[in-house]
């Protein structure tokens, strides 16, 4: 697998990124290390990570994967300086009190703190690509489709970029990047970036797969003109894009308990539970069986083989899976089975955005 730049920053990773969200809620340690250790062997040198931290979100597990990525560094001498290492700051705390308090806002103070605190619970001196995980004003995210105006947005782009730089001009940070964001969101971190010579964002983490491709609508032409490259993450779409569901489907009694539409209620009732999103994939799920491929083949090279997409973010739970996602790239999807993948599109559009 060939390296792509990130943006105009000086990081070069690979096509396909190990996401860790499952890290201390169903990964354990051991199998976290083993995970970690065979992402290495295989060449996925590309590690994304966040202080919220273990998902489902929950007060016990908050930074929980952070730590566990820190033991395995702290037990593997040398091997840091072969990683991008990538994590994020959360946002606002949506109800999630054991963050910041509750607060409802991402200060400058509050960037800087959380990045201190993640450097030490990573056991690094610095941190590749630092990520805002969501903004701190109203946008359309986690299922929401419809912009929302609010008269108090909180803290400013502008003293984002300012703490972010505080951090970089420290050498805390090498580069910069955004989640779920819109085409207006990567539009003024760039604008103000370049008016003002703060950190230029490198990378807009986005969700992006089969059910939600809602960044083909716009988003795809801002980062292609701004040079801001895409991290897309969830490219199984919470695993309906395996067929595990196709015939129990969303919360039937044969659904394994440890399945994360099981374990992540609150996520299942923002855009993966919608029983729209489950027809969807059981149609893209007869598909790719029709054309000789895995589900998993299906969903997995369609974000491999776009232009639009930079490096996917691949989340696991043992070395098995980490091993099949691995696998699937190089597979090529032919212009039949594209004008198919395309036209379940225009007919269901994009029920898990």
């Amino acid at each position: 697998m060939k390296t792509i730049q990130l943006g105009t920053s000086d990081l070069f990773v690979p096509p396909i990124c190990l996401g860790t969200m499952t890290f201390g809620e169903q990964v354990d340690e051991p199998t976290a290390f083993e995970i970690l250790d065979r992402s290495l062997e295989r060449g996925v040198t590309f590690i994304d990570t966040a202080e919220m931290y273990a998902v489902p979100p929950r007060a016990e597990t908050f930074n929980a994967t952070e730590k566990i990525i820190g033991n395995w560094l702290a037990q593997r001498p040398g091997v840091r300086q072969k990683l991008v290492l990538a994590t994020k700051v959360a946002g606002p705390s949506r109800g999630m009190n054991w963050i910041r308090g509750g607060s409802p806002d991402l200060t400058g103070a509050d960037i800087i703190a959380a990045c201190e605190g993640s450097l030490k619970r990573l056991n690094t001196e610095v941190i590749d690509l630092y990520q805002i995980h969501w903004p701190v004003r109203s946008v359309p995210a986690f299922g929401n489709i419809y912009y929302q105006p609010r008269e108090s947005e909180g803290s400013s782009i502008h003293v984002q970029l300012q703490a972010l730089q505080t951090l970089v001009q420290a050498g805390k940070v090498r580069a910069v990047g955004i989640s779920n964001e819109t085409p207006y969101g990567v539009h003024e971190f760039v604008r103000l970036a370049e008016q003002y010579a703060l950190p230029r964002v490198a990378t807009v983490q986005n969700n992006y797969n089969l059910l939600s491709r809602t960044v083909e609508n716009g988003l795809d032409e801002t980062m292609h003109r701004l040079k801001v490259s895409l991290l897309a993450y969830s490219p199984l779409a919470f695993g309906l894009l395996t067929g595990k569901y196709d015939a129990q489907g969303l919360t039937g009694a044969d659904v394994p308990e440890r399945a994360r539409l099981k374990l992540f209620e609150s996520t299942r009732k923002q855009r993966w539970g919608r029983p729209l999103a489950l027809t969807a994939a059981q149609r893209y799920n007869a598909l790719a069986r029709a054309h000789g491929l895995t589900p998993t083949q299906l969903a997995l090279a369609f974000c491999y083989t776009k232009w639009q997409v930079a490096s996917t973010i691949i989340g696991v739970t043992s070395v098995a899976q980490l091993d099949e996602n691995i696998d699937d790239w190089g597979t090529t999807l032919s212009p039949e089975l594209l004008k198919a993948i395309d036209d379940i599109r225009w007919e269901i559009r994009d029920p898990a955005q």
